[in-house]
C-alpha cells in the first residue's frame, strides 16, 4: 500500500475520466491516487482503493457517460469505497452530469432523473460536489450538499479569440440559453442573436425556424451547454449561413457526440467547433474541425481551493 505526505492533495481518477485526471494532477503537482476497477462478464463492477486515505479530504474525479449507467454506478461505488475506508471527506469532481438533462416533471408519470442521481450521490456519502456548467442551474437545489457549478466560457473564449474570428455574433441555440449566451458575448465584445428552435420529439434533433438577430457579414459563434448528436448546431449553422454569415465557428462545453455525430459536424458549414475535455469517452474519433480546449487548470485551481480552505468564487466569472 502506499504512503504519502499527509499534506498532499489525494486525488482518484475513475474510469470516466483518466486523462483528466492526469491533467488536474500535473497542474498540481501531485502524482494520483492508486485504484483499480474491475468489470465482470455479467456487467457488475468492482472498485478497490490502492491507498490509505484515513483520515484524508479526498477528491475522486468522475464524468458520468459513455456509458452513462456504468460510469454513474462506478461513482456511487467509489464514493462508498472512500468513506468506508475512514476518509475524512469526500469531493466528487464530475465534469460532466449526464442526468442533468432530467431536471424537471414537464409530463405525467415521469421521473425527475436528476433528483435521483443527487440523492444516491448523498446517500453514498459525498461531502461536496464540483461540476462544469450544468444542464440548469436549479439543479444544485436537489443537493443538500455544497455544488461548486464552475463555467467553462472563459477558458473556451480564449481559444476562439487566438483564431482571429474578426467580427462576432454569439448565437444562442433557443431562448432558454441566452442568459449563457450573454457571458459569451459578454466576455468577446460582441453581438448576441438567438435560434428559434422547435422540438417536437423526445429526441436529439430540433428543427430552427428563424434566426433573430443581425448576422450579415460576421462570424457566428453558436454557443452551448452540450450536444449529442450535433443536429441542432448543424441545423443553426446551415441557416446562418442562409442568413448571410461569412463564418460559422460553435462552441459546447461538453462534447457528448453520439455515433454519427462527427459525420453531420464534417458535412456541416462549422468551420471549427470548440469543446471541453470534460467528457472522454466518446465512442468514436473526433473531426479535424473539434478543437478541444481542457477544463484541468480550472478545475485543479477549484481542487486547490477547496482544499486550503479558500474561496473560490473567482472562479464564477459572470
Amino acid at each position: 500500500m502506499a504512503h504519502r505526505d499527509p499534506s498532499e492533495i489525494l486525488i482518484f481518477g475513475g474510469s470516466g475520466s483518466p486523462k483528466l485526471t492526469e491533467k488536474i494532477c500535473e497542474h498540481l503537482i501531485v502524482s494520483a491516487g492508486k485504484c483499480e476497477v474491475v468489470k465482470f462478464s455479467e456487467g457488475n463492477l468492482f472498485v478497490r482503493v490502492q491507498e490509505n486515505v484515513r483520515g484524508r479530504h479526498v477528491y475522486i474525479i468522475q464524468s458520468t457517460v459513455f456509458p452513462t449507467n456504468d460510469h454513474f454506478m462506478e461513482l456511487l461505488f467509489w464514493i462508498d469505497a472512500l468513506k468506508r475506508a475512514s476518509a475524512e471527506s469526500v469531493t466528487v469532481v464530475m465534469p460532466y452530469f449526464s442526468y442533468a438533462k432530467g431536471d424537471k416533471k414537464d409530463e405525467p408519470r415521469v421521473s425527475i432523473r436528476a433528483r435521483v442521481c443527487a440523492d444516491c450521490i448523498e446517500v453514498a456519502g459525498a461531502d461536496r460536489v464540483v461540476t462544469i456548467d450544468l444542464h440548469a442551474a436549479q439543479i444544485q437545489g436537489f443537493f443538500h450538499i455544497p455544488v461548486d457549478d464552475l463555467r467553462a466560457f472563459p477558458v473556451i473564449c480564449n481559444a476562439i479569440v487566438a483564431h482571429n474570428p474578426g467580427k462576432l455574433v454569439v448565437v444562442s441555440p433557443d431562448a432558454g440559453f441566452v442568459k449563457d449566451a450573454r457571458r459569451y458575448s459578454s466576455y468577446l465584445n460582441a453581438s448576441l442573436a438567438i435560434a428559434n428552435k422547435e422540438r417536437a420529439q423526445h429526441d436529439e434533433n430540433a428543427e430552427v425556424l428563424e434566426i433573430i438577430g443581425n448576422v450579415k457579414g460576421a462570424t457566428a459563434l453558436i454557443v452551448d451547454d452540450f450536444t449529442i448528436s450535433g443536429s441542432t448546431l448543424v441545423h443553426a449553422a446551415r441557416r446562418l449561413k442562409e442568413e448571410g454569415a461569412e463564418r460559422v465557428f460553435a462552441a459546447v462545453t461538453h462534447g457528448v457526440f453520439s455515433e454519427g455525430s462527427m459525420a453531420r459536424i464534417d458535412e456541416s458549414p462549422i468551420e471549427r467547433l470548440f469543446v471541453t475535455d470534460s467528457i472522454e469517452t466518446q465512442p468514436g474519433e473526433l473531426s479535424p474541425k473539434v478543437e478541444v480546449v481542457s477544463i484541468a487548470r480550472l478545475l485543479g485551481e477549484a481542487i486547490r481551493r477547496i482544499d486550503k480552505k479558500e474561496s473560490i468564487s473567482v472562479l464564477f466569472p459572470e
